[in-house]
């Protein structure tokens, strides 16, 4: 189960990508990736901009799995997120 502060952000992180262009998605992208690669330990392909965000779920959906979230998954969330302003 996803941890509510964890879920919060998430959802969060979702629905401004939505917001982005799809220009300046594709420029952070990058942070994206690095933060599921991270989660996953393993580099991971990358799907693109579109399906960026149910990748991203469902990385850190498997990183919560067992004994809870990853150490300040919420934050990074949030980090990462305001990244993109």
């Amino acid at each position: 189960m996803i941890p509510d502060d964890v879920a919060t952000e998430l959802g969060r992180a979702v629905r401004r990508w939505h917001q982005l262009p799809l220009a300046r998605a594709a420029d952070v992208l990058v942070g994206v990736h690095a933060l599921m690669s991270d989660l996953a330990g393993e580099p991971l392909p990358d799907l693109g901009p579109a399906v960026a965000m149910d990748q991203l779920r469902v990385v850190v959906f498997d990183a919560c799995r067992g004994e809870g979230s990853p150490p300040h998954l919420a934050q990074r969330l949030a980090d990462l997120r305001l990244s993109w302003s």
